[in-house]
């Protein structure tokens, strides 16, 4: 696993990282002991990076982590955490609290539930609308100072916002979907990083199953499935991105590579500054992720895959139109 700098303000980390998140039922339900098992793999296989939400299963993915780096050293890894995500006991969305008294008490939670005494990167989820991102990430800022926290980052903010925090304190990444049918940040959002020499962790690399070769015509999704209610897995949609999916797999089919390892390399090729989230959840799914950093692209690799799938092929937006009102990086 190669290593990489996460912005220059960040620390040394993993080329990939590993994102937690369907491990607490995001994608349905999970195997507890294959998740572990699947977290040890992916330190065993030279994946530093740990990217969770406290809000994920409401506080189930952080003690999972925790469960899992039992015994580890602490040191060799760098836990990324998202905070601020209001949720109801149904799981239902209410918003986000951004306030700097909401962000110490999330962070003290975090670090009870992970059980360390300080978080690598931490970072709201989503921009609150009703409070500056000055008066946030000042917040953080505090914590860095405090020890508690090492790094300052964001998730789905937009141009301004990114200046705004990096002028109040130094970001080292941007954590934002980021794949072949997900490539709107590439227009002024991309450049912004690259001017500030902010990072990209890439989430959604896979589109959340729909590009990674494994998702077939006629799948219903569960109702506890982010899938069964995201706007590109539904019948109007769904059909037309798997003929995009029947694409690249020709492509990566010529390379002797699976549709996932063609789609995740494309990510990593977009530049050294881009760190792939792999979302896998058993050993099977991550091993066939590691793959793909044993990819090396040319040229013409790039432009038949890029071919296959065009940019702004995809059909259907990647959330639903509530969540898309909040996302700060679509305004």
């Amino acid at each position: 696993m190669q290593i990489t700098n996460l912005g220059k303000a960040g620390p040394r980390t993993s080329a990939f990282g590993l994102g937690a998140m369907g491990m607490s039922g995001s994608y349905g339900p999970s195997d507890r002991d294959e998740s572990i098992a699947t977290i040890h793999a992916a330190l065993d296989a030279g994946i530093t990076l740990i990217d969770t939400g406290d809000f994920y299963g409401m506080g189930h993915n952080e003690l999972l982590i925790a469960e899992a780096l039992h015994g580890r050293d602490r040191d060799t890894v760098q836990l990324s955490v998202k905070f601020g995500a209001l949720r109801a006991p149904d799981g239902s969305w209410l918003g986000f609290d951004g306030r700097p008294a909401a962000v110490k008490t999330a962070l003290a939670y975090t670090l009870q539930r992970l059980g360390v005494d300080h978080i690598d990167i931490y970072r709201p989820g989503r921009l609150d609308p009703d409070v500056p991102i000055e008066d946030t990430v000042g917040a953080i800022g505090e914590m860095v100072q405090a020890g508690y926290v090492r790094h300052v980052g964001l998730s789905e903010v937009g141009v301004e916002t990114l200046r705004r925090a990096a002028a109040t304190h130094p970001i080292c990444d941007l954590q934002i979907e980021y794949s072949l049918v997900s490539r709107g940040v590439e227009d002024t959002i991309l450049p912004v990083l690259r001017e500030l020499g902010i990072s990209m962790t890439a989430y959604g690399v896979l589109s959340r199953g729909l590009i990674g070769g494994h998702w077939k015509p006629g799948t219903v999704a569960a109702a506890d499935d982010f899938r069964s209610h995201s706007p590109r897995f539904q019948a109007e949609h769904v059909d037309r991105n798997l003929a995009l999916v029947d694409a690249l797999a020709k492509v990566a089919q010529g390379r002797g590579i699976t549709t996932a390892q063609a789609a995740i390399a494309w990510v990593a090729a977009q530049g050294a500054d881009i760190v792939p989230l792999i979302g896998a959840r058993t050993r099977t799914r991550l091993s066939e992720a590691l793959g793909a950093a044993d990819v090396a692209f040319s040229a013409d690799d790039l432009a038949a895959i890029e071919a296959a799938v065009p940019r702004d092929a995809a059909s259907g937006d990647r959330y639903p139109k509530p969540l898309m009102a909040m996302l700060d990086s679509e305004r």
